[in-house]
């Protein structure tokens, strides 16, 4: 559990004027964490301040941070500062915090220790072992239930537990890589079984939870424990193909529909920098079972994260038109809790590994500006963008943009970056 402390300070200015503009994402009360590098370089930790990158290991050698959480910090992914536990992250916060502060005398190693952003390189900031996207929305279950049963439109299990799925560690890509359309096998509406590139390709806007500290196996994460197994989050786009979903998941569930590729924004917002916006977690009915409540939980549980998903097709883009914003949702809506997820994925003793990715699932809400997918936004007919274009599902070409900003009232607003990319065509098919 985060503790509010100077550096969460609303009258704290950083020595670095870009972070002290009243629009951006990551003024001195954020420092949000990931991994950069720049041609020739070898990839390394860095913190968001203002427009530029504070390269970690640059700061090290100057002598500006010191210790063993700024030695985990600068290595080629941070799974090594996440397997340290919470402590490690706040302790790393407070150095860097009061070094970056109005007056300190690490301004004179500006030069040497900022990169602006347009020549950082970001990558993945953790090695994924283990990916499971959750489903926690109750307006994104009951819209899309109503479809298979109009009288009983939430998963039976919805109320009672966090429902997720394991999904593909190896296809998460950080934002900015492209995506190809996947080939995928589904049923027409006329009966014909299909083959080939998937014509109902759909985003899903998520927040991205990564897992801080490791639990043996067999050993379960309780409730009270389980807000300091939360390293930080990010936005996370679960890439669906929603014709190959519909076909395979009565079975089993979501397998290649969703394995195709899962973007994530590159910065990781820590647990730390989101304690002033933590907000009391919806009212469940009924109430969640003991081992899936707390206290802390009730009350300080979600999180106001105001979030977003925007479209930029070619045209749009060729006519030099800003993305077309398809959603705005709010994630203190969501009826399960990122600490009621991590003790769920846990109560069987599954053990979470540092660097392990847990998705939101679908960050809807009841209004219609907050369908989160076009599964959703489609339930009412195609979308019509500032071009006169049409959307049912995306189409080569199509780029989505998410972003996000925690907001509370006396607290400075911090945002996340972005989680982008483009839609390329589907490979071809390999002829024998």
């Amino acid at each position: 559990m985060a503790a509010r402390d100077a550096t969460h300070d609303p009258a704290l200015r950083s020595w670095f004027a870009s972070a002290n503009e009243v629009t951006t994402d990551f003024p001195i009360q954020n420092l949000p964490i990931g991994i950069f590098d720049r041609p020739g370089e070898a990839p390394r930790g860095g913190i968001a301040i203002g427009e530029a990158v504070l390269d970690l290991r640059a700061a090290k050698d100057a002598r500006l941070i010191a210790g063993d959480a700024a030695e985990a910090a600068i290595g080629p992914t941070l799974n090594r500062l996440m397997a340290m536990g919470r402590p490690a992250s706040a302790a790393l916060r407070r150095q860097v915090s009061a070094m970056l502060a109005a007056g300190a005398s690490a301004a004179s190693h500006a030069e040497s220790i900022l990169v602006p952003m347009d020549r950082a390189r970001m990558r993945l900031p953790a090695k994924v072992a283990n990916f499971s996207d959750f489903m926690a929305s109750y307006d994104h279950c009951a819209r899309l239930g109503v479809r298979r049963d109009p009288k009983n439109p939430l998963p039976q299990a919805f109320r009672q537990l966090p429902v997720a799925y394991h999904s593909r560690a190896s296809s998460v890509r950080v934002s900015g890589e492209p995506v190809a359309r996947p080939n995928g096998q589904w049923q027409a509406q006329d009966g014909a079984m299909r083959f080939g590139p998937t014509e109902a390709l759909d985003y899903e806007l998520e927040l991205a939870i990564w897992i801080a500290g490791e639990n043996a196996l067999g050993t379960p994460v309780p409730m009270s424990r389980a807000p300091d197994r939360i390293f930080g989050y990010g936005l996370l786009n679960d890439w669906s193909a929603r014709d190959v979903q519909r076909w395979e998941m009565p079975p089993l569930g979501p397998f290649l529909a969703k394995s195709l590729s899962t973007s994530v924004s590159p910065w990781i917002v820590t647990a730390e920098a989101l304690a002033p916006f933590e907000v009391a977690a919806p009212v469940q009915d009924p109430p969640a079972l003991p081992y899936l409540d707390s206290a802390w939980n009730r009350s300080n549980g979600a999180l106001a994260i105001r979030m977003t998903a925007a479209i930029l097709t070619p045209r749009m883009r060729a006519e030099g038109a800003a993305p077309f914003v398809l959603t705005e949702a709010q994630f203190a809506r969501m009826y399960w809790t990122a600490a009621a997820m991590v003790t769920h994925h846990a109560s069987n003793g599954c053990n979470l590994l540092p660097g392990d990715l847990l998705g939101s699932g679908t960050v809807s809400g009841p209004e219609d500006t907050a369908r989160a997918c076009l599964a959703e936004i489609g339930l009412t007919g195609p979308v019509t963008l500032p071009t006169g274009e049409t959307r049912r599902w995306l189409q080569d070409g199509d780029e989505i943009v998410f972003r996000a900003r925690a907001e509370a009232p006396g607290a400075v607003p911090i945002g996340f970056g972005e989680c982008r990319a483009v839609i390329a065509p589907a490979p071809g098919w390999p002829q024998e």
